[in-house]
């Protein structure tokens, strides 16, 4: 499954910051753009892997009950 998220940018000094604008807490750096939205990437993956497998582990008591939500922006 591929999803959408909208990525930023901003040079600071001789370091490009990026975050995603629709998760709080992704962010990351490097020395260039590309090195930028390549860690941003990885830490993206890592944050919806990591929040993937701790939902797991409350579906799998059964006390979860998991909805598809749907916003129009």
């Amino acid at each position: 499954m591929t999803r959408e998220f909208t990525g930023l940018f901003k040079k600071m000094g001789k370091w490009y910051l990026g975050w995603i604008e629709e998760i709080p807490g992704v962010n990351t750096q490097g020395k260039t753009l590309q090195e930028a939205k390549e860690n941003l990437k990885e830490a993206l993956f890592l944050v919806l892997e990591s929040n993937r497998i701790l939902t797991k582990k409350d579906l799998d008591n059964g006390k979860t009950i998991r909805k598809n939500i749907s916003v129009s922006l």
